[in-house]
């Protein structure tokens, strides 16, 4: 859990408790602010699993004298995958009855705005004061705060910060994400109709600011992400590729006709934008995901609405800067910051026509589920867990390479990594040295660090996840070789950092190999044989990518027949295709029958029309009243 002090003019101090193993100091500390407190106080559990939501709530219930009210507010409103936020009150009504949880929101003040906190933001401190204008809620919050103070700076005092916070990101209301959908539903009614040159246009334009400034991109991303310098390029690169496909539109739009079908009739199809649209993207790229929707979103003749991930959300911003300068009209690009409250909005407003999103397994059967059943189109690209074997006869310092490239690279953080090496036969014997030894020579740093190879993790609360999964992967009995837990840098002792981590004598069913862990983990898996290693690839519930390392044609090209999964190596360890193909896995890793991007991407951003035409002669031929036909 975090709690986390606003202070008016100062902004914000982020201050982290280990929930479980909280002291009675600082439990009694946190006790005397809530009793202090003229308000709110709003609490967050960075914890995933339903179970350690409801030991949460069990440890805080008491706290506030409603524990089996607090245990089922948790369970109600708990989304499986999702940090959750309590919000508790000691105010009461005239009744003597609680006021709060079920209340519309608690306002907080950083700087000079005033934000509405939603559900599951990451706010984790904050102050109800009433909802009549700037002035007189400055007076109640300035008021509220004074009597909060004491008390919570007794608790950070006796805490370490956790992290420097460089800024902070309006989250977006009900009403904000229902202006940005008019904005672009209005903006639709001429973009639709704008010639294809003119779009195509725009686009070249947009290329080239992306061209020239992508270092600005690059270092923007890498300051609130963490990758390196050198990673966030590359992620640019992926993405402007995509824009680059998004250029070709006026081809890439081209129906078919076919001349006298029947006598005088001409028979062809024409496709057409679906009006607006939106893309929900996640933290781990946060300039290529999103280009993998709007530039063939836009181009299509649609308008966009983008929620970004809250926790590096610059980089949108700087590409909707680009966007208008290359000469995109008001309105046909927009974006929205905030949680779930923004994603309802999107996934549940009437003028949306379609929902991209990428994320968690968890998260996209939600947005397929609650986006279809409201109508809308939905592609929406779910976890992983992908598998790279490696046959006896492989190169083993291509593989390797490749295992520690795929394993480590972004510290884990994609959906592409491999996280699964499956060794078959003695390959492992041969291979662990290698990978090892490759392991020790990786640099580890801050992201903007020359010749740093991998950054530090996204937030401390990921980087507790992942630390959990390496404790429970030793407790399950397999074998660390390498172990990332308690590393740090120099200077940054306080950052999120972990080293490369490596188990052997993985077993399939220890949670490092069922569970996508999305951090620098690496398991591997000995099998005694092909088949056994296709088994486990075909049995795994997620089907995104593997790879295959051999030097036999015969072996890669069974494999790639058999296996199931959408997207296949054969001495490649991440098969993403490039922008002129399609992205997208099997089972459950995508839900909708659309990848992103490339021609599965303009199929999802229009829809077909078919026209029949006739120009009949002057002379009428009379009334039918028969079945339609064509051969007269």
């Amino acid at each position: 859990m975090q709690i986390r002090r606003l202070s008016p003019a100062l902004g914000a101090e982020v201050t982290d408790i280990d929930v479980a193993n909280i002291s009675d100091s600082q439990f009694e500390t946190l006790r005397q602010a809530w009793n202090d407190a003229e308000g709110f106080l709003v609490l967050r559990a960075q914890t995933l699993e339903p179970e350690e939501h409801v030991a949460f709530a069990r440890r805080f219930g008491p706290l506030f004298g409603e524990a089996d009210q607090f245990q089922e507010s948790v369970l109600k409103n708990l989304l499986p995958g999702q940090p959750a936020l309590y919000r508790v009150s000691n105010k009461k009504d005239a009744k003597g009855e609680p006021l709060g949880r079920e209340r519309a929101g608690t306002y907080w003040h950083s700087d000079v705005s005033f934000r509405r906190e939603p559900a599951q933001a990451s706010l984790l401190h904050g102050i109800e004061v009433p909802d009549n204008g700037g002035d007189t809620m400055f007076a109640s919050l300035s008021k509220a705060y004074a009597a909060l103070s004491d008390a919570m700076q007794r608790l950070l005092g006796t805490l370490d910060a956790i992290r420097y916070e460089g800024g902070e990101v309006d989250f977006a209301a009900t009403a904000d994400v229902d202006r940005a959908v008019n904005a672009a539903r209005q903006a639709f009614e001429t973009w639709r109709d704008t010639p294809l040159t003119r779009r195509q246009n725009v686009m070249f334009a947009f290329r080239e600011q992306i061209s020239t400034r992508r270092m600005d991109l690059a270092r923007t991303l890498s300051a609130e992400h963490g990758k390196t310098i050198d990673d966030a390029l590359g992620e640019v690169q992926r993405g402007l590729e995509v824009v680059e496909f998004a250029c070709n539109i006026a081809h890439l739009l081209k129906g078919n006709y076919s001349e006298q079908v029947s006598t005088a009739i001409d028979t062809y199809t024409i496709r057409q934008p679906l009006g607006v649209v939106a893309g929900i993207t996640p933290f781990n790229f946060p300039a290529m995901v999103p280009m993998w929707m709007y530039p063939i979103a836009i181009a299509c003749g649609n308008t966009f609405v983008l929620k970004p991930s809250e926790k590096d959300p610059s980089t949108s911003q700087l590409a909707a800067e680009m966007l208008a300068e290359a000469g995109l009209p008001d309105g046909v690009f927009n974006v929205v910051h905030g949680d779930k409250v923004a994603v309802d909005g999107l996934l549940t407003h009437p003028d949306v026509a379609a929902i991209s999103f990428v994320g968690s397994t968890p998260i996209a059967r939600y947005i397929y589920e609650t986006g279809t059943a409201h109508g809308k189109r939905v592609q929406a690209l779910g976890g992983a867990k992908n598998h790279m074997v490696v046959l006896p006869d492989a190169d083993m310092d291509l593989a390797a390479d490749a295992a520690v490239s795929a394993g480590y690279g972004s510290a884990g953080e994609r959906c592409m990594a491999i996280s699964v090496v499956l060794a078959v036969g003695d390959a492992a014997d041969t291979l662990l040295p290698k990978v090892q030894e490759r392991i020790d020579d990786l640099t580890i740093a801050p992201g903007d660090t020359a010749g740093a190879e991998m950054g530090p993790l996204v937030t401390q609360a990921h980087l507790d996840r992942v630390l959990g999964y390496v404790d429970a992967g030793e407790n399950e009995g397999a074998t660390l070789v390498a172990d990332g837990r308690g590393f740090s840098v120099e200077g940054y002792e306080n950052g999120f950092f972990m080293g490369p981590t490596l188990f052997d004598n993985v077993r399939p069913d220890m949670s490092i190999y069922r569970d996508e862990i999305f951090g620098p983990v690496l398991s591997l898996v000995r099998t005694d044989s092909y088949a056994d290693a296709v088994k486990l690839i075909n049995d795994n519930q997620y089907g995104n990518g593997t790879a295959v390392f051999t030097n036999d044609g015969g072996a890669a090209r069974k494999f790639q027949n058999e296996i199931q999964v959408g997207m296949v190596g054969i001495n490649v360890p991440i098969p993403v295709p490039l922008a002129f193909y399609s992205f997208g896995g099997w089972k459950d890793s995508i839900f909708g029958s659309h990848a992103i991007y490339g021609p599965d991407g303009v199929h999802f951003y229009t829809r077909q029309k078919a026209i029949i035409s006739r120009w009949p002669d002057p002379v009428h031929r009379g009334v039918d009243l028969g079945f339609p036909r064509y051969d007269n």
